[in-house]
């Protein structure tokens, strides 16, 4: 059964990770896929193999924080695929530290990636999701569409040396819930899905030294092995999500399957909530 038969998807960070594993269920599933990553090499070979598999994407490079970067992925969308169905806004990264080391540019980062982008990549979609109901609906149709936005546990409860993290991540939260309220008329289901710890490169191992070029910054990622430990002794399912079962609840929150869940943040965690 192809849930997103017809259906076409924007992903943004779907390079790699989460947003990848996202992508690629998502055309498995039937959609056209705009696939989005810093690295447009990455991007682009997301991309063909999708479309290598029988499926439709295209890449869309580019950082989501760009001013002009909105109003472009969601006209790729719409001049490739004809139309615009799911927003998945998944691109992001970590730049942590206690509250008294955060910087200025850190906390602008982290407020700009995971609450401005997102929110002005829904704002670009406005004509090619709630007009477009407007008109649906003057026909007498009613059609769903999607947007689904990537929060985090830290985001629901907070995380030591992540005041800026989760600051955006609650952020998105309000985000969320308010326009759920706003565009439920229009058919148009506004949720969340709540990470905890799945295997990334932001969860990895810090030693092993990986790092992310954002800009001018070089920002090394990932959690010391001693906390990653510890951390999965908290797991009531004993241990890390994959990405790919990372992309299953979105699969379901983007599917007609849950055309009746609005405003809800769904935890992903294993079973662990603090």
């Amino acid at each position: 059964m192809n849930l997103l038969e017809g259906k076409t998807a924007i992903v943004t960070g779907s390079g790699r990770g989460i947003g990848r594993a996202v992508a690629m269920l998502f055309a498995q599933h039937g959609a056209s896929v705009v696939v989005n990553d810093l690295d447009g090499e990455v991007a682009e070979s997301v991309a063909s193999e999708i479309n290598s598999s029988g499926g439709q994407a295209v890449a869309c490079t580019g950082s989501v924080t760009a001013p002009e970067f909105p109003e472009r992925i969601v006209k790729t969308c719409v001049e490739e695929f004809g139309k615009l169905d799911v927003i998945v806004n998944n691109a992001g990264y970590t730049w942590d530290g206690v509250a008294q080391n955060i910087t200025d540019e850190m906390w602008d980062a982290m407020i700009a990636v995971h609450l401005t982008a997102p929110f002005k990549i829904i704002r670009a979609a406005m004509p090619y999701m709630r007009d477009v109901a407007k008109q649906e609906m003057a026909a007498g149709k009613r059609v769903h569409r999607k947007i689904i936005n990537v929060s985090s546990t830290s985001g629901v409860a907070g995380n030591p040396g992540q005041a800026n993290y989760s600051a955006g991540k609650m952020g998105i939260v309000g985000v969320t819930k308010t326009l759920a309220k706003e565009w439920g008329r229009f058919n148009i289901n506004v949720n969340a899905v709540a990470y905890g710890f799945i295997e990334t490169r932001l969860t990895a191992a810090k030693e092993t030294q990986a790092t992310a070029h954002i800009g001018e910054n070089e920002i090394q990622l990932g959690i010391p092995d001693q906390m990653r430990q510890a951390a999965q002794q908290h797991i009531p399912l004993g241990r890390a999500g994959t990405p790919e079962e990372a992309a299953g609840p979105v699969l379901f929150l983007a599917s007609p399957l849950a055309d009746y869940v609005t405003g809800h943040v769904l935890l992903v965690t294993g079973g662990s909530y603090v």
